[in-house]
This record gives structure tokens, sequence and C-alpha cells, in this order.
């Protein structure tokens, strides 16, 4: 009999080829919210998962928790039961001013400023999606903010603020702690990878806040996180004519 994977605890058995990560495992119940219909599997640690339908594909939802070294071990699980496509739907905050929130961010390649992915290629190595999946992600969401996405450990060091307004010049949209890994780690194991984002705090805003007072703008990001959604499911189920 097959084991399960160690951390997601899943086999073979609960597969779809085609997978969404989440850092927040309560942003699957908004998730399933969109599915015909689904079924819940595993919940340990920060690994909860859920397989259900949409337009007629069958799709895992999986969150991951917060950063690169468990994002990393749900990917490297994900393949070793089989999926092929992961899409992350997560959170991100902006690097550019123009970029309001509840804004759609889709990441074309991803500066590897985290510590896990160097562990497992140099720095060099680049970190990019699947053209497949970003190709239709620019049919699909025509109105997306595409660009590069900074890849981070942490919120609270020392020089933050410096450190995003050089990424900031050097054109950089916005960041997140995960899709980094995502794009590597994915890449490595030849699996198609994307990461749609909403942006939910703005650049040069106050981050404590951002995080913390996210009611003051529910509708907006609530709206924004609808449409990540929505365009991660419709890539999935796509289906050439």
């Amino acid at each position: 009999m097959e084991e399960q994977q160690a951390h997601i605890q899943l086999t073979s058995a609960d597969v779809a080829d085609d997978a969404i990560i989440v850092g927040d495992p309560a942003r699957i119940d908004r998730i399933t919210r969109q599915l015909d219909d689904f079924v819940e599997l595993k919940y340990n640690r920060e690994f909860r998962s859920v397989k259900g339908s949409y337009k007629g594909k069958t799709i895992l939802i999986l969150s991951t928790g917060v950063g690169a070294p468990s994002t990393a071990i749900a990917i490297e699980e994900l393949h070793q039961i089989g999926v092929k496509r992961i899409i992350r739907v997560g959170s991100a905050g902006a690097l550019q001013a123009d970029i309001q929130l509840g804004t759609i961010l889709i990441g074309e390649g991803a500066v590897r400023d985290d510590g896990l992915s160097k562990n497992y290629v140099p720095e060099q190595y680049p970190a990019t999606p699947a053209s497949d999946l970003l190709s239709k992600a620019r049919r699909l969401a025509p109105d997306a903010v595409f660009g590069i996405i900074r890849s981070h450990d942490g919120f609270y060091m020392d020089g933050n603020e410096q450190t995003q307004a050089y990424w900031s010049k050097m054109g950089i949209i916005g960041e997140d702690m995960e899709s980094g890994a995502l794009m590597t780690v994915g890449r490595l194991r030849g699996m198609a990878t994307l990461s749609i984002l909403n942006n939910v705090v703005l650049y040069e805003g106050d981050l404590q806040a951002g995080v913390n007072d996210l009611q003051a703008h529910a509708q907006v990001v609530e709206a924004g996180e609808k449409r990540t959604i929505r365009l991660a499911l419709d890539l999935l189920s796509w289906e050439e004519k």
C-alpha cells in the first residue's frame, strides 16, 4: 500500500493533474464556493487539501502556509503523487506606486531573494513560469499587471524600505514570499507553474496597517481575490477550441 506523503498526507489516489496552492488555509473555503462539488482530503499543520470540480475539470487545492520552505515541501510532495501543473493564488504587496489595491499581479518571473531556492540552484538560475500558462493568462486577463515578482523571506528586517525602493527602481511590480520557490522547484521537477497574486498593500504604504487592517479596504481586496481565484480555475480548465 502506498504511503502518504509526510507533510501533505496525500497519495496518488488523491491526485489530480492540476493543483492550486494558497498560503492561507482559510482561502480554500473561498475557492470551494466556485466549485461544483468538493471533498475535504487532509489537514496537517499548514497543509489543508480539498479536491473538487470546475467546469468538469478535477482540481486539487492545497494550502502551504507562509514562505518558501513550506511551499517547496508542498511542491515536492505534489510532484511525488503525480501533479503536473500548479498555479499559486496568493497575496502581494505592490512595488510600483500606480498599482492599486485589488489589482491582479501575474509573475513573468521572480527575483529569488529567498534562502530556500539557493539551496537548490545557484543565484544565476532564473525563476520563470510555464510559457503556456503565462500566454493563456494574457488572453484571459489582459488588464492584469504582468511583470517580475520579488520573493523574499520576511516582513520585519531592518532596511526593508531601502530594499523595496531598490527593487522598485528595477521595475519589479510586487513582492511575495513563495513565487520564487514555486517557479524554481516546479521547473526542476518538470511541473508547469504560474503565480497569480492579489495586491493587498500599496507601495510605500504602512505594511503593518496593510496586513492588519485589510477590513478598511475589504470590498476591493475581496473582489481582487475573487478575480485571482476565478482566473486560476479558468486557466486550469482551459479547453482549446
